[in-house]
């Protein structure tokens, strides 16, 4: 089998390359496995038929509750957030031309997490909390915009200005903790960890809305995103509306962090590893928008897996996520030094 084949189906043809058909089916696989083992495994294990019952409403009651309103969201919401996570990394991480454009790095996470903390400890935590949180992620993305537009975006203006904003939303947060008493500190910490506890179908819903519209949106820029990453020149040349495709791949980037970051909090790292994890199995020139949404769903309910029922204590899916990420991340600053210097 070679690495492509052209099709041909009458005046209509096209490139089939078999490794970026080959890696989204294979994480699709991957993650059913995932999610299946997550809805058995836990403090009280059920057995695979017994789940399968519960699915179909023919399971006992206690397994029946544990299955469809504990781990079933739970498992929902980490799909979702991982997916909305990896096509917004790849999005950035494209428009800018930059492996460390992401909205960890960007500052909009941090955003997000200065809203929560914000609610929590100023009051209006509940139902308040994602609404807060969802604000801060929109308006420091918004901010980010705004302070990096310049008749259009430069990627590595959108990178500095986006570590500034990291650092001054920071700041922030740490300036709130110090504010807060000892249980609304506890609780702020655990949230701007990222954490899929407690998540239920109230959480699930709404994510499940603002990725059905804004992933489609994603994928149908793909196209504009194959002529940004030869610069803003090539892209003028071939006819694209510059401003307008930039301004498009920002929000709807921006969109996908803040949905998914008001449903289980930031999440880190995420959308920095997955985008080039899967743009090495593809072996394209960049990160592909769905291996990336799907591997990064992936990472995110592997990991709530892992922190269930491996670990001797549960801890935030947000600490393993960035377990991995994080020695990633000081590897590609390494290897950027290594080839600025050859």
């Amino acid at each position: 089998m070679t690495a492509r084949t052209t099709v041909r189906l009458g005046p209509v043809s096209g490139i089939v390359r078999w490794r970026s058909l080959a890696v989204p089916l294979a994480s699709a696989a991957l993650l059913g496995v995932l999610a299946a083992v997550s809805l058995g495994r836990g403090d009280f294990p059920i057995g695979t038929g017994d789940v399968l019952r519960s699915l179909v409403g023919l399971g006992e009651r206690a397994q029946t509750f544990v299955v469809l309103h504990l781990r079933a969201p739970r498992i929902v919401v980490g799909l979702l957030v991982g997916l909305a996570l990896g096509v917004a990394g790849a999005l950035f991480q494209t428009f800018a031309r930059n492996p460390l454009a992401s909205p960890d790095v960007l500052g909009i996470t941090q955003g997000a997490a200065v809203g929560a903390v914000a609610a929590i400890v100023l009051g209006g935590g509940g139902f308040g909390l994602p609404l807060a949180a969802l604000a801060g992620a929109l308006g420091t993305g918004a901010l980010l915009f705004l302070l990096t537009w310049r008749s259009g975006i430069d990627g590595y203006r959108l990178v500095l200005v986006g570590i500034a904003l990291w650092s001054a939303t920071a700041a922030l947060v740490d300036w709130l903790l110090t504010r807060a008493d000892v249980t609304d500190a506890a609780t702020a910490y655990t949230w701007i960890t990222g954490s899929l506890n407690a998540r239920t179908w109230d959480h699930a819903l709404p994510l499940a809305l603002s990725t059905l519209v804004l992933v489609p949106l994603a994928l149908a820029a793909s196209r504009v995103l194959a002529v940004l990453q030869f610069g803003d020149d090539v892209a003028r040349g071939l006819g694209v509306r510059l401003p307008v495709a930039q301004a498009a791949v920002v929000l709807v980037a921006v969109g996908l962090v803040a949905c998914s970051v008001a449903a289980a909090g930031p999440i880190t790292f995420v959308a920095l590893v997955v985008p080039q994890i899967a743009v090495r199995l593809t072996g394209g020139s960049r990160p592909p928008l769905l291996a990336s949404g799907l591997l990064g769903a992936v990472l995110v309910v592997g990991a709530d897996l892992v922190t269930r029922t491996l670990l001797p204590t549960a801890l935030p899916v947000g600490i393993v996520t960035a377990a991995v990420g994080a020695p990633y991340l000081l590897w590609l600053l390494v290897r950027g030094r290594r080839l600025a210097t050859l």
